[in-house]
């Protein structure tokens, strides 16, 4: 991994710029693109699985906005150092830069390296839609421009968060619920939706997802969703340490997988008055 700093802007001696420029690879057209595994740490995740969460998030935002996410967020694979025979071959994602960039826009802001992925992909694609070069900080005039075209992304950042929020309206609804991540575990979600269970505890809570009529835990692993709901970005799973310092599966609803539930909810009892 690099130890070039994101925030940091191109300079002299650095002909390549920031550590996001470094880590952008063509692809068979020449497109700039980049891969997910290389971004996750740069952006401040370090698990894989949170960062991709935020993906999927990005992908939901994509959506909501009348793109195809395929155009943007291609499925690949990346191999790693690691497994039992020293490499081992896992997941990935092909991103464009407006795949980063709502990638960014959906990561937690309080991470450094979140907030430098949203004025880096903001500026660059600005520069890209108006057919211009990066600007050379070797000279005051070229600080000068790059500091008007971060003041300009800044204002674009402003407006996209706003229009996301508004293509995107359900989103917050749970916010009391979630954790940093924008996750729920089992006892969250049944205090969530008390009104419409009755007020269930966490245990019969849980019960109830076992139901027939809503299929969402599996009964053969009865902590675990079954994996239609993990491909739909309704649920997560975590392994969490427990109080005797053993390591559990744990089934986390999204926002998503809440607003799934209430409709699913509807048909199985009547909401409570």
């Amino acid at each position: 991994m690099s130890d070039v700093d994101p925030t940091v802007p191109p300079e002299e001696g650095n002909p390549q710029g920031s550590l996001f420029d470094q880590l952008m690879l063509p692809d068979h057209s020449g497109r700039e693109c980049w891969s997910a595994r290389d971004l996750h740490i740069p952006m401040g995740y370090d698990k894989w699985e949170r960062f991709e969460a935020v993906i999927r998030r990005a992908v939901a935002a994509a959506e909501n906005s009348g793109l195809d996410p395929l155009d943007h967020f291609r499925g690949a694979s990346k191999a790693i150092n690691g497994g039992r025979w020293g490499r081992q071959t896992v997941s990935d994602y092909r991103l464009t830069r407006y795949a980063c960039y709502l990638i960014a826009m959906n990561g937690d802001p309080r991470k450094p390296g979140i907030a430098a992925a949203q004025t880096y992909f903001a500026v660059r694609t600005r520069e890209a839609e108006a057919g211009q070069q990066p600007a050379d900080v070797t000279s005051p005039e070229g600080i000068l421009a790059l500091a008007e075209r971060y003041v300009v992304a800044a204002r674009e950042l402003v407006s996209t968060k706003r229009e996301l929020a508004i293509a995107a309206p359900k989103a917050g609804k749970w916010d009391a619920f979630c954790d940093s991540e924008g996750l729920m575990d089992m006892a969250a979600a049944a205090k969530a939706l008390s009104k419409v269970t009755g007020g269930l505890g966490r245990t019969k809570f849980m019960e109830l997802l076992r139901h027939d009529d809503i299929r969402f835990l599996q009964r053969q692993n009865p902590r675990v969703p079954y994996e239609c709901h993990t491909k739909a970005a309704r649920a997560e799973v975590k392994f969490v340490e427990t109080s005797d310092g053993r390591w559990v599966e744990q089934t986390f609803f999204t926002s998503k997988g809440l607003d799934w539930l209430v409709d699913r909810l509807q048909g199985v009892m009547r909401p409570a008055a």
